[in-house]
């Protein structure tokens, strides 16, 4: 992963910037201390520690400021990189309408993957709410117990539904357990069908 730290551009600038922190505070797989320029950028954050498929991400990346600063870009820096699983890091640049395609055909000059993210893609369907409403428990650690409880019913059983999942939990609040495994990728849930309910399915998590 390609971090941010004090000797970037990015990172220098951003620290003359009023800090303001957005929601959900807590994070799953940001590498470093996590700095947002905006709620909407803090969304995008949500999106990828649900993501199946990311490995890792960090917020106000710096490999991108050579790209940035050849063609003379005026917008905002990179709000946040995302090393997913099938080996490639990917900069995103989260903007309320249309970004500027001279970005992202500059980077791909330097073979760097480089996306635009409306708000429109980053608010569309379930997904955002039931990101925010997990990571509402990211702090939590499931207990060994209650792990292994919910693991052997499922791995005899198929599947469960959440109401099913909330009765074994015996060390930790049911809701914050399931969704510290949720998070964490042992178990799985269908964040886009619906808002997560009592009859949604859970199942063991596999890749």
């Amino acid at each position: 992963m390609n971090p941010s730290n004090e000797t970037g551009r990015a990172t220098r600038s951003a620290a003359h910037l009023p800090v303001e922190r957005f929601h959900p505070y807590s994070t799953i797989r940001c590498s470093n201390p996590s700095s947002f320029r905006s709620q909407l950028s803090r969304d995008l954050g949500c999106l990828l520690d649900v993501d199946d498929d990311v490995r890792g991400w960090c917020c106000r990346p710096y490999g991108m400021d050579d790209v940035l600063l050849d063609i003379g870009w005026e917008g905002p820096p990179v709000d946040l990189m995302a090393s997913y699983v099938d080996g490639h890091d990917v900069y995103f640049h989260v903007v309320d309408g249309e970004g500027d395609p001279e970005v992202t055909e500059a980077a791909a000059c330097r073979r760097i993957w480089h996306r635009f993210v409306t708000a429109k893609e980053i608010r569309a369907g379930y997904r955002l709410q039931n990101a925010k409403d997990l990571l509402r428990y990211a702090d939590y650690q499931t207990p060994l117990g209650d792990r292994i409880r919910l693991l052997a019913a499922l791995e005899h059983e198929g599947s469960a539904t959440v109401a099913e999942c909330l009765s074994i939990f015996r060390e930790v609040s049911p809701m914050a357990g399931l969704s510290s495994l949720i998070l964490r990728r042992w178990v799985t849930i269908d964040l886009d069908l619906e808002l997560i309910s009592p009859h949604t399915t859970v199942r063991v998590f596999r890749r």
